[in-house]
């Protein structure tokens, strides 16, 4: 037999089992659906749980003055608006007590399920709402990337934090245009927090601080390579971006894998797609390899049939066709409840988690309600792109196919069985069921309106008016059904939209104000002028008009003309004094008695073109323009340019002081604490004067200008960690510089100093105090946070 047959018998066979097990599932569902048993049962349940959920209204309250609730899409308010109500307990207990049932498929009833969901919940309610009153309601740190690095240090795990946030920004550069690069984003963050979820839950009071730092390592690494499948199989297979003979290759690849063990090689393909495909198969097969690498030898063969079966169902379901009238309702169905539970499943098999005792039971029941859920959510989207699932076909067919089981009758069937059955009628987890799923309804009919949600129901409950009528009630009527877990997802959605925008103004701007800049800095040559003027201006020309990235100007620009609503024009004189000021420490800096540089701005150096002397000559120039330029400060306050004009003195003194700092440190190792002072001297002073000199023209107040200050500090300070790294790393033509010139001059650097991981390290946690620092200030500079990231993530 030939050994594609022999895979692919092997893997029909690991697939009837599992469809064995799901059929008599269904069947047992099928049988309770059309016995209607979960009408009367759920009624009763509903009817109970209405008793927490559906109020009466006093008139009185018509004339008290009690707070309004919150908008449940403004997160911070509604954080503190729960709070200040009494609400966030409960609301915090509901939801945590849902994701240890549906991730993590503990027993609420379970004693010690039950203390440890409380303990999370305080932790989770320390940490949304700080004791500290002047920042309350701010947005927790930990769903930003400052505030994943600081737990990551409190954790010891800084190095992986650094590798993971590398990873997510490749992966999102590598997001065809054709799919929801946000929705790609935000599912491979789920799974990676889902993962290290499981293993936190694994681990107790007697694990030690050693075996904790590396098992979360090991979770992050985990949930990465085991996330990665959702954007770069499932995702990519449902898209569009690919040929029908790229999937049927690319499918075939993925089978092989998993029932060999092996990832086959990238050989010939058959489409136009290869270079996202080189991409995705070098990160899936070093990911394949490290989660294959962590498994047990009796586990193994497991978690590759686990995985088989999760996507062999995948795949059954994606090649479905709506036009398809014939598909049976097992055929619909039994897909789903394989993947929905053994996705689940495969998370326990891949972090090697200890048996649990009613896990795999629970999981697999468990599944499809979570699945049913999902596509009903998703119903419009599937309808608009075509895709078979219960929901979309008994929209298309119920008028002709009257065998077709009703979704939502299943959907209401599984919660029944589920909270009766699987629960042992658990009050604790008839309340968090309920909870969701009468605010899944809610959400439902608040996303498509009240009109369409109607007739949708009149679609689907038309068969149980009384039941449907119950349901419809709690939907107008109950509140605290709303859950934390989709109040973050929904805020990652919004924030990761926002920061696309942000990035994309960010760039444009960069790109629009470094033109203008550019456009301003050409020294004229009157006519008339004496020659050895001439050659002094050509000189200051052929430096200031080489490849810079205007950094500095750049940001007095924004912080002046966007922050403060200073009029461009107005500040123009400020701008070329900064270029001016920071050319002529550029030309300094590269002379031979200093750093002996051969190349600025992808050029040869000043002192090369011409000589030192000329060189010296010129920066000196530079600096007297840049006076002349400051001076010419007309439209604002006199005392203002006066104090602008002491201030820029004094940090060009400070500037010169470092350059000293750095020259006599050549060939002598400096302290961290040395080479930080030296290097905000020569660096961060720079982007000081840059968002200061703005704010004085604007005269905010003093508390603006330290917090400006402070940012400048570590922003300044990052920027130079990462020179130190790029001059170890990076390639001299991108740099428009030679590289390793730090080595050759025997400079103290941090990379010297450190090492380059522990320097990546240190300029992390400046990245972090920056981002802390602009909190302080009273107003959103969104740029400033851009900023940051293109200091720590740029390539010259």
């Amino acid at each position: 037999m030939h050994m594609n047959e022999k895979i692919t018998d092997q893997g029909e066979t690991v697939y009837r089992v599992a469809e064995l097990k799901a059929a008599q599932y269904f069947a047992s569902l099928n049988i309770q659906v059309m016995d209607k048993t979960y009408i009367p049962a759920l009624t009763k349940d509903i009817l109970l749980w209405k008793r927490n959920h559906v109020h009466k209204i006093s008139w009185l309250s018509f004339f008290s003055r009690g707070k309004k609730s919150a908008d449940s899409r403004d997160y911070d308010k509604y954080i503190a608006w729960l709070n200040d109500n009494g609400k966030l307990d409960d609301y915090l207990d509901r939801s945590i007590s849902y994701i240890y049932m549906r991730d993590l498929g503990k027993a609420l009833d379970d004693p010690r399920t039950k203390a440890r969901i409380q303990r999370v919940v305080t932790d989770t309610k320390n940490h949304l709402v700080p004791s500290d009153a002047t920042v309350r309601g701010s947005r927790p740190e930990s769903i930003s990337v400052a505030g994943f690095f600081r737990w990551a240090q409190k954790e010891g795990i800084e190095t992986t934090a650094i590798w993971l946030i590398e990873k997510l920004k490749n992966v999102a550069t590598h997001i065809p245009k054709e799919m929801d690069a946000d929705q790609a984003e935000r599912k491979l963050i789920k799974i990676i927090v889902g993962v290290v979820l499981h293993v936190v839950e694994d681990m107790d009071e007697n694990t030690t601080s050693a075996e904790r730092t590396r098992r979360l390592d090991e979770a992050i690494r985990i949930g990465y390579s085991y996330g990665l499948t959702y954007p770069f199989i499932d995702d990519l297979l449902d898209s569009k971006v690919l040929t029908a003979p790229e999937k049927e290759q690319y499918s075939s690849m993925i089978r092989t894998a998993l029932l060999t063990g092996g990832v086959p090689e990238l050989n010939e393909w058959p489409g136009m797609n290869m270079e996202i495909i080189q991409y995705v198969h070098a990160e899936l097969t070093n990911a394949f390899e490290y989660i294959k690498s962590l498994q047990k030898p009796e586990t193994e063969t497991t978690f590759f049939e686990q995985s088989y079966v999760f996507f062999h169902s995948q795949d059954i379901d994606r090649n479905k066709e709506i036009n398809n009238t014939e598909y049976s309702n097992e055929e619909l169905y039994i897909p789903i409840i394989i993947k929905s539970s053994s996705s689940r499943l495969i998370v326990r098999s891949v972090i090697g988690a200890q048996a649990d005792e009613g896990f795999d039971e629970r999981t697999f029941y468990y599944g499809i309600y979570n699945q049913l859920a999902d596509d009903f959510a998703d119903m419009f989207d599937d309808m608009k792109d075509g895709a078979v699932t219960p929901y979309t076909y008994y929209l298309k067919y119920r008028h002709e196919r009257s065998d077709l089981i009703n979704p939502y009758e299943l959907y209401w069937t599984v919660i029944c069985h589920l909270i009766h059955n699987v629960y042992h009628s658990d009050s604790k987890t008839l309340e968090v069921i309920l909870d969701r799923a009468i605010n899944g309804l809610k959400r439902c009919k608040a996303r498509i309106g009240t009109e369409k949600y109607n007739e949708i129901m009149g679609i689907f409950a038309s068969g149980n008016p009384e039941f449907n009528q119950l349901v419809q009630q709690m939907v107008r009527k109950a509140d605290q059904v709303d859950f934390f877990d989709k109040l973050l997802r929904d805020q990652i959605n919004t924030d990761l939209k926002n920061n696309r925008k942000e990035k994309e103004d960010f760039q444009r701007t960069v790109h629009t104000v470094r033109d203008q800049i550019n456009e301003l800095l050409k020294i004229p040559r009157p006519d008339g002028i004496p020659p050895m003027k001439e050659s002094l201006i050509e000189a200051a020309n052929y430096s200031l008009t080489g490849d810079g990235k205007r950094i500095r100007p750049i940001l007095t620009w924004v912080l002046g003309v966007e922050v403060y609503g200073l009029q461009p024009a107005a500040i123009e004189p400020l701008l070329r004094s900064l270029e001016f000021m920071h050319t002529a420490s550029l030309i300094f800096d590269d002379l031979p008695s200093q750093d002996n540089a051969s190349t600025r701005r992808g050029r040869p150096t000043l002192h090369q073109v011409h000589n030192s002397a000329t060189a010296e000559l010129t920066g000196l120039y530079l600096i007297q323009k840049a006076i002349q330029e400051q001076a010419s400060l007309k439209a604002f306050n006199p005392e203002t340019v006066l104090a602008l004009m002491r201030y820029s003195a004094e940090k060009a003194e400070d500037m010169c002081m470092g350059q000293v700092m750095d020259l006599q440190s050549k060939g002598i190792p400096l302290t961290l604490e040395q080479l930080n002072m030296m290097c905000f001297y020569k660096t961060g002073l720079a982007f000081e004067a840059s968002l200061v000199m703005p704010a004085i023209l604007a005269e905010v107040q003093p508390a603006e200008i330290t917090a400006l200050k402070t940012f400048a500090y570590h922003a300044g300070i990052a920027f130079q960690i990462k020179d130190d790294l790029l001059d170890l790393e990076g390639d001299h033509q991108l740099l428009g510089k030679n590289t390793r010139m730090d080595v050759e001059n025997n400079n103290s650097t941090f990379v010297s100093i450190l090492g380059p991981e522990a320097a990546r390290i240190e300029m992390w946690d400046h990245y972090c105090h920056a981002v802390e620092a602009l909190g302080a200030i009273p107003r959103k500079i969104t740029f400033l946070k851009h900023l940051l990231d293109y200091i720590i993530s740029r390539n010259r």
